[in-house]
């Protein structure tokens, strides 16, 4: 037996160890989050061009066409709305409240006597079932009247916007109330993400900022100053500035309503109708409020 002691392999230094490990998987992860959130963006991005060329080109078309598309994307709206209430526990009368959130926009196509009738027969409608129902409750009664009215009631207010102002011009007007939220919630986005410290409500939306809240304004009058410039329209410029601040401000209360529903009953997202964005509640929300202030201001204002 020798006594000569036995070749052993080098040691490779621990804190070396960890470190080249940590060398040798961190590029490839590196690469494969940017290529992730890259995907993820360019989903995001087409899946929103796409709803608002089908969006816009619907409006663009005519009054029929607009009806249609809104009477699609509320009967989207009010399924979502109860798809999240029913997580809750509330049981709502799904088909006759989506049923109500269809016709409504539907109904705008006619006199205005035909949404106010229509309003009546849903409230009749709930009311009936709920006496001849015994287990249903009051709160599933509340859920079934608020599912259509959020969503095809308030919604109807495109319709109407759009066949106040005939040809081009009204194509022009009803483009811009939707573009000046559209670009209300990327200035909100963009401002807020860059330089967003002073939280508005941490506990419904915490990625939403004061300072968000402000871009957003800003690109809404954008868009206002823009329909003022044509000069399409009775609109002064104080009024324009007027109807930018006021809507950008509805659309983000309405984001912040749905929020709150979300929030209640522990979703991210009302669906997963649209890569990237969620469902069709997400895409509408600040519409749902901000649509229908346009068309009061408006009115008001002689301009339609």
């Amino acid at each position: 037996m020798s006594d000569r002691p036995k070749a052993s392999a080098p040691k490779t230094p621990v804190s070396a160890a960890p470190a080249r490990k940590a060398a040798t998987a961190g590029a490839p992860a590196a690469k494969s989050g940017t290529g992730s959130w890259l995907a993820g963006f360019i989903t995001r991005a087409a899946a929103g061009i796409v709803y608002a060329v089908v969006f816009i080109l619907c409006l663009v078309l005519g009054i029929v066409p607009t009806a249609i598309f809104v009477s699609v994307m509320s009967g989207l709206c009010c399924y979502e709305f109860f798809r999240m209430t029913r997580l809750d526990g509330k049981m709502a009368n799904e088909r006759m409240g989506i049923a109500a959130a269809v016709l409504f926009p539907l109904s705008a196509l006619g006199d205005s006597m035909l949404l106010n009738a229509l309003l009546f027969a849903l409230m009749l409608a709930v009311g009936i079932w709920y006496v001849w129902s015994p287990r249903t409750r009051i709160s599933d009664v509340a859920v079934t009247l608020m599912g259509p009215i959020y969503t095809g009631f308030m919604l109807s207010a495109i319709v109407l916007l759009r066949d106040a102002v005939p040809g081009f011009a009204g194509a022009l007007l009803s483009v811009g109330v939707c573009a000046s939220l559209w670009v209300s919630d990327s200035f909100a986005y963009i401002v807020g993400s860059r330089i967003g410290k002073h939280k508005m409500v941490p506990k419904i939306s915490p990625k939403k900022s004061w300072e968000g809240f402000a871009g957003g304004i800003l690109g809404s009058v954008l868009i206002w100053l823009i329909l003022w410039a044509t000069h399409f329209y009775k609109l002064s410029l104080p009024y324009a500035l007027l109807c930018g601040v006021v809507v950008s401000i509805l659309g983000v209360i309405g984001d912040l309503i749905e929020s709150r529903i979300k929030r209640g009953v522990g979703v991210k997202d009302s669906g997963n109708l649209i890569p990237g964005h969620g469902g069709m509640l997400d895409r509408s929300d600040s519409l749902i409020f901000g649509c229908i202030t346009a068309q009061l201001l408006l009115m008001i204002g002689g301009v339609l």
